[in-house]
């Protein structure tokens, strides 16, 4: 075993379910790829960090922070720390109010001073997004600001009421963007650094019933793709960077699977911008699409190494796909014509919903 500081192996972290949320993973685990071979391996020399409900993570653009939400119904988000050059994590101060109910999704603002949540909610709490000030060193110190979406969809049972689901921000980083599934649109914020407050510009209505979970831009942010967990479909849409709302061109079946109740989660485009892929939980597979003008064109499914995959990142020129039900991580080697293939066996990962890759 190369020892840490010869490792140049990515190394990924691996967020599960808990105890506590649902699950029997054991928090946020840390992982090596091997790019030659595909096959991961756990990191001896960096033990898991017990975080409560590690149902997203995220990076700090430049400091050695990891956060992580913590969906256990009253929400919190939680950071840890990377000490070099052994890469071991550490807590990073104490949880913090994610200001509303369930987050499922995080990211960290671009000048690295803001963190911000989508918390889906619950049957009796609308979704919102958080805004959370990190200090100086990373740690999440105080909830600055909520934004509580209004909204509600035609299907019964899980749009009765609003549901964030993603929050990120626009490739120039003029706006904060956050889907709702419950209300089948995404709110277009924008947020002021000096404060820690958002202020709401655009929404952008979707197809009725589309439920959208997760965006993905293209490299040159002119398209942006969203996984549509209700109607199972893929949407292509043109993005307006002036205005930050989103116009749909272009809708395919996510699965060409008929005999199953399928719902897309991650979503994924190419450095290229020449493919999508999505996972598809019920057909248990990862969906390839290439992308001609603003056509996505399907170009074939591959098993995703368990069942039900979530979670979808790219790392090393493969795929990493968190099967939630199987409790396996797998990598799928990305070929020249955007079609997968699993060159190793995936690895247990008890109740894995998403992976983080870091340098």
């Amino acid at each position: 075993m190369p020892s840490r500081s010869s490792d140049d192996r990515p190394l990924v972290l691996a967020g599960s379910y808990t105890p506590d949320s649902g699950g029997d993973g054991t928090g946020v685990a840390a992982l090596r790829l091997d790019p030659a071979t595909g096959g991961l391996s756990y990191d001896g020399g960096v033990p898991p960090v017990p975080v409560s409900g590690a149902s997203f993570l995220a990076g700090h653009p430049v400091l050695d922070a990891v956060y992580s939400t913590n969906e256990t119904g009253p929400g919190t988000v939680s950071a840890v720390t990377r000490l070099r050059p052994d890469g071991v994590l550490t807590p990073l101060g104490a949880p913090v109010d994610s200001g509303g109910a369930n987050p499922c999704h995080l990211t960290v603002h671009p000048d690295g001073g803001w963190l911000l949540t989508a918390n889906y909610g619950s049957d009796t709490v609308r979704g919102s997004v958080g805004v959370v000030r990190l200090d100086a060193d990373g740690r999440p110190v105080e909830l600055t600001d909520v934004a509580v979406h209004e909204g509600a969809g035609p299907v019964a049972g899980r749009q009765e009421s609003s549901h964030a689901h993603q929050v990120l921000v626009d490739p120039a980083g003029r706006y904060v963007l956050a889907t709702d599934l419950g209300a089948d649109a995404v709110f277009t914020y924008r947020l002021d650094t000096r404060t820690g407050r958002l202020e709401q510009t655009a929404v952008s209505h979707l197809r009725a019933g589309s439920g959208p979970r997760h965006l993905a831009f293209s490299p040159d942010g002119e398209l942006v793709f969203s996984a549509d967990e209700l109607s199972s479909t893929l949407t292509c849409h043109r993005y307006d960077a002036a205005q930050g709302t989103l116009t749909a061109v272009a809708t395919v079946p996510a699965t060409a699977a008929r005999d199953v109740v399928n719902q897309p989660g991650g979503i994924v485009v190419s450095p290229c911008g020449r493919f999508v892929w999505l996972t598809n939980r019920g057909a248990d597979t990862v969906a390839g699409f290439r992308v001609t003008g603003t056509a996505p064109e399907p170009i074939g499914e591959t098993a995703s190494g368990g069942t039900w995959p979530r979670g979808l990142t790219y790392a090393a020129g493969h795929l990493l796909v968190a099967n939630q039900h199987s409790g396996t991580l797998a990598a799928l080697r990305v070929l020249g014509s955007g079609a997968l293939e699993q060159a190793a066996p995936a690895t247990r990962a008890p109740s894995v919903v998403c992976a983080l890759v870091l340098r």
